[in-house]
């Protein structure tokens, strides 16, 4: 999809980069020649995705891991540290580690809140600004992508620490992208909609009866594949698109667009059950039956 050497000599930094989509991005940043630090908490998993990852190399792309909890600054600023160490500097961060489980708000405990909004608010503000102090020590440029939802902006029933916690990324995404954008520093998220990914997807849609009904509020009629967020995310962390900052990028086949129509459900019926019934609401006229 784009030059071989697209992010050569590029170092990023993707926590979560273990499964999932943050392994699918990292793939694909090496491909196009990147130096990729991956974190996560469990040092097992990233060992198996770091062999994945190399896997992938091409142009000089790199990868090195390094467990970490983004919730604790101190392990996010080691990261930085662990980054430039290996690959001399820093230049991009994506905001990939997250947490969420489904449950009625008021059974939610304490200690549920604080878990899901700990990692993802919490630990994409901690690692942002670990960055952000590194590329403005340097004077250098740098970019930065997070990974939200459709449902940052309106919020949802049943996931409220995740709401609450994706909400509060895209107010940071914003508020940093003017505070930093005289320094050359972009920033910009991406609300996927519905991917099936290790994990997190069994969780959030346990049955195929879930994923159906799923599927009926996508106007394109499937979920979305990980490389389709890799892709976008290539793109924000090149220089391909250096205008573009403090923005929300949605990649849901339509599903966040079709919720809010009225009316459009009935996109759902056979085409000649909607004629007909359309017809039938049409005033009669002089003579018709």
């Amino acid at each position: 999809m784009f030059a071989p050497t697209l992010l050569v000599d590029r170092s990023i930094i993707v926590t979560g980069g273990g499964s999932g989509l943050g392994l699918a991005m990292a793939k694909t940043f090496v491909s196009y020649g990147a130096k990729v630090t991956i974190a996560g908490r469990s040092g097992e998993r990233l060992e198996r995705a770091g062999a994945e990852i190399a896997d992938s190399a091409r142009e000089g792309g790199e990868v090195a891991t390094f467990p970490a909890d983004v919730r604790r600054p101190e392990e996010t600023d080691a990261l930085i540290a662990r980054a430039v160490a290996r690959f001399g500097r820093a230049d991009g961060l994506v905001n990939n580690a997250a947490g969420n489980f489904l449950a009625e708000s008021a059974a939610l405990t304490p200690n549920g809140f604080d878990a899901v909004v700990r990692t993802v608010l919490y630990g994409s503000v901690n690692c942002t600004l670990a960055l952000g102090r590194h590329l403005l020590e340097r004077g250098a440029p740098g970019a930065i992508v997070s990974i939200v939802a459709t449902y940052a902006s309106l919020g949802t029933a049943y996931a409220l620490p995740s709401a609450c916690a994706k909400a509060g990324v895209l107010a940071m995404t914003r508020s940093l992208a003017v505070e930093w954008g005289g320094r050359g520093i972009r920033l910009n998220a991406i609300a996927p909609g519905p991917i099936p990914t290790e994990g997190a997807f069994s969780r959030l849609m346990p049955s195929p009866e879930a994923q159906e009904r799923a599927l009926e509020r996508i106007p394109l009629g499937r979920f979305g594949r990980p490389e389709e967020i890799a892709n976008l995310a290539t793109f924000l962390l090149s220089d391909l698109c250096p205008y573009q900052t403090g923005d929300c990028v949605t990649m849901d086949g339509g599903e966040w667009i079709a919720g809010a129509g009225e009316f459009s459900d009935y996109r759902k019926l056979p085409d000649d059950r909607r004629r007909r019934f359309f017809d039938s609401l049409r005033p009669k006229k002089s003579g018709e039956r």
